[in-house]
């Protein structure tokens, strides 16, 4: 354990934009110094395996923020603590969570996953053709970014003019994830523009709900609309959350996969090799993508009940910051953990989550980045980095703005 000052310092650095290519120094600090407590903030911040999967796992762990005393602290200085609305399922608990999740799963069942990988295919067949004839290309703009959107848009049956204004919208919350107020205090400089996206997508859905309640089509909204279990159905505004859930949760999250993935491969080109000569590695290389450099880079929960994890004592309404991301690199949890290694057999993570909040989405990541990662080794068996990354601000979803490759070809 350490001292508030030191955890706010810690924890400052971890802000720190100059440490976003790589926080893993960080992180270790983290573990070396065990669970950070900061009273005042009603906050302890976890990061070893165990104790980040303990939580995870605790039946009084909640995902609802209203739970937080650090919130109802705000609330009762007058301050608007949700002001884009009301959250997705993601950061609800039983029963409003078991409700929903029951409703929206049905959308996410194996058969309907499986039914859209030959669309997949064929989006990032045309997206390689294209890569091909330039002979380089950049990984999230040509890739990573315009694959998951695709997909999700048409799931949604977002017309496909309107992705652009989809994937910009996404971008932009993305970073409403961040836990700025909870370590620094202090609001983000572009709230302003986070809530201009926010009230625009709401927007938006709410129209595209009008349209579907009158012309039912065989899309996710329409699904929704329609979607009743036991004689419940959704409410228009728990629509429009799962909705934005499903494009920021569901699309940012794999963007980083996929680049991950690639960045990790290509500065290891001997891992980038096997996998152009044998397709079926790719599961291992999204496994251990998720291990090595997860997506999700952290993850908040409250304590529901008094709790002890990893020996300390954490009081009902404290909020627990779980360093996922330093969490897989634990040495108590595996061996070689700073090496990217998909042939280390066992690969354990906890990038989609355990219990239940496990990712409901995490097939059709998986899916999505096997064929991205699969078809772009093979056809560019020789492909290699042409500089650095270029990182996004974002902490939770640590990912980059740009990752620049040559084919090879």
């Amino acid at each position: 354990m350490t001292i508030a000052a030191d955890a706010q310092t810690m924890l400052m650095a971890l802000l720190d934009p100059s440490n976003r290519a790589d926080p893993y120094p960080v992180y270790e600090r983290f573990r070396d110094h065990g669970p950070l407590l900061m009273p005042a903030a009603h906050l302890t911040v976890f990061s070893s395996f165990r104790d980040c999967d303990d939580v995870l796992r605790h039946p009084s762990s909640a995902s609802d923020g209203m739970k937080s005393t650090a919130v109802q602290k705000r609330i009762a200085q007058g301050e608007v603590v949700r002001p884009l609305g009301p959250p997705g399922f993601l950061f609800l608990d039983p029963p409003d969570h078991t409700r929903l999740r029951k409703l929206v799963s049905k959308a996410f069942v194996p058969r309907v996953v499986k039914a859209l990988e030959p669309d997949i295919v064929e989006m990032v067949s045309r997206m390689v053709d294209a890569i091909e004839a330039r002979g380089s290309f950049d990984v999230i703009s040509e890739l990573a970014y315009p694959l998951p959107v695709a997909v999700i848009c048409r799931l949604l049956g977002v017309p496909l003019e309107d992705e652009p204004r989809f994937s910009s919208a996404s971008a932009i919350l993305a970073q409403a994830l961040d836990p700025f107020i909870t370590i620094s205090g202090d609001s983000p400089d572009n709230v302003d523009e986070r809530l201009e996206a926010g009230r625009w997508l709401r927007e938006y859905l709410h129209a595209l709900i009008d349209q579907r309640r009158g012309d039912p089509r065989d899309d996710l909204i329409s699904g929704l609309i329609a979607a009743e279990e036991a004689g419940d159905q959704l409410t228009e505004d728990e629509i429009v959350a799962t909705c934005n859930l499903l494009l920021i949760a569901g699309h940012e999250t794999t963007v980083n996969l996929i680049a991950n993935a690639t960045l990790a491969m290509l500065r290891q080109p001997a891992q980038w090799t096997a996998l152009a000569a044998d397709p079926d590695r790719v599961s291992a290389v999204v496994e251990e993508t998720m291990r090595y450099d997860p997506p999700v880079q952290l993850v908040m929960r409250i304590a529901g009940a008094d709790m002890t994890i990893g020996g300390v004592d954490v009081a009902r309404g404290d909020t627990m910051m779980l360093l996922i991301a330093a969490a897989h690199r634990d040495p108590a949890a595996h061996d070689r953990p700073d090496e990217f290694d998909p042939d280390r057999g066992t690969i354990r993570h906890l990038g989609f989550g355990k219990g239940p909040h496990f990712c409901l989405g995490a097939p059709l990541a998986r899916l999505e980045a096997s064929v991205a990662l699969s078809a772009v080794a093979r056809r560019f068996p020789n492909a290699r980095l042409d500089g650095e990354p270029v990182y996004k601000p974002n902490l939770t979803l640590r990912g980059y703005s740009s990752l620049s490759v040559t084919c090879g070809v």
